[in-house]
């Protein structure tokens, strides 16, 4: 393979970690960024080619993917979501590209033309699919569950760190959160050799489904002190986030959605897709909470590492 490989959203995490995946395996990368910055720079570092523009951008579309074969469609949570996807799918196949790997959400196989959830980004997320079906392209879709980057780590990090408690309005519902790195992994194998994955859906889940008193427990076990888990209301636990500032409208209706959905069970999903995909099974939560032991023990430092305003969310 000559050509690069073109990853958008490469800022965030998912994308950040498909470009390292992806030179890591001695390929060729070009990298789309809003703006270059130090991220940009240490993908710069290790050999990927940086494109700087708009995914809504019809110019800047053109400029990153010309002389690409296979493109990463990532992008953060945005009311312009879709609109972002059929312009770099309108360009994709003008240029008529090998392979279109999209990022979608595993909400969407409960979705359809009379079916929806209150969540604008995941209605978003199902009309790019099918928009993305109609197009003719040849499209492989990426279905990941929750993110334990959001939920359990920028969600839950300053609660641990200063109360040993997982707060959130979860009820008895069971979750199989998945790492982002695992599924950068899986897209990054299908990237690297997509000819017997177009057409496909893969569904990505962690290693296991749990309640929340089972992943309090995995906690505790990772970090060796107690961890419990409280079931905190759900309404002034989204008030909090909305009074927060950090959070816009579109995102935190997203994330607000998304935990009524954990309550009403909906998320009770387990696969092997990632394991089958990328021959490397995906972490549990107690390793992942391992790797991140520092984060959950650090000392409040009045940053912001209580959510970031642009959670990178095709990864929630």
């Amino acid at each position: 393979m000559t050509n690069p490989i073109l990853v958008t959203g490469a800022a965030g995490a998912v994308g950040h970690a498909v470009c390292d995946h992806l030179v890591k395996r001695g390929c060729k990368v070009r990298a789309m960024v809003r703006k270059a910055d130090e991220r940009s720079a240490r993908l710069a570092e290790r050999g990927v080619e940086i494109a700087v523009g708009d995914l809504l951008d019809l110019h800047a579309a053109h400029r990153a993917i010309e002389g690409c074969d296979r493109v990463y469609f990532g992008m953060s949570v945005s009311p312009s979501y879709l609109e972002a996807t059929i312009n770099l799918a309108a360009v994709a196949k003008h240029h008529k590209v090998d392979a279109f790997v999209n990022i979608s959400q595993m909400t969407v196989s409960q979705m359809g033309i009379t079916s929806t959830t209150d969540s604008p980004q995941q209605k978003l997320h199902w009309l790019a699919e099918q928009a993305l079906n109609w197009s003719g392209l040849p499209v492989v879709h990426i279905r990941p569950t929750a993110f334990l980057d959001t939920f359990f780590l920028r969600l839950s990090m300053q609660s641990i760190r200063q109360h040993q408690q997982i707060r959130l309005p979860f009820g008895d519902g069971k979750i199989s959160p998945i790492a982002s790195d695992d599924v950068a992994r899986v897209i990054a194998t299908v990237l690297e050799a997509p000819a017997d994955h177009i057409g496909k859906i893969y569904e990505l889940t962690g290693a296991r489904s749990q309640d929340m008193i089972d992943i309090a427990e995995e906690f505790s076990k990772a970090l060796g002190q107690t961890i419990s888990y409280v079931d905190v209301p759900w309404e002034p636990w989204r008030k909090a986030l909305e009074d927060s500032g950090m959070l816009t409208p579109h995102v935190l209706a997203h994330l607000a959605t998304m935990a009524l959905l954990i309550q009403q069970n909906r998320y009770d999903r387990l696969t092997q897709d990632v394991g089958r995909v990328s021959k490397t099974p995906p972490l549990g939560v107690r390793e992942f909470v391992h790797q991140h032991a520092q984060a959950y023990r650090a000392e409040r430092d009045g940053s912001s590492a209580f959510i970031e305003r642009k959670t990178d969310a095709t990864h929630s």
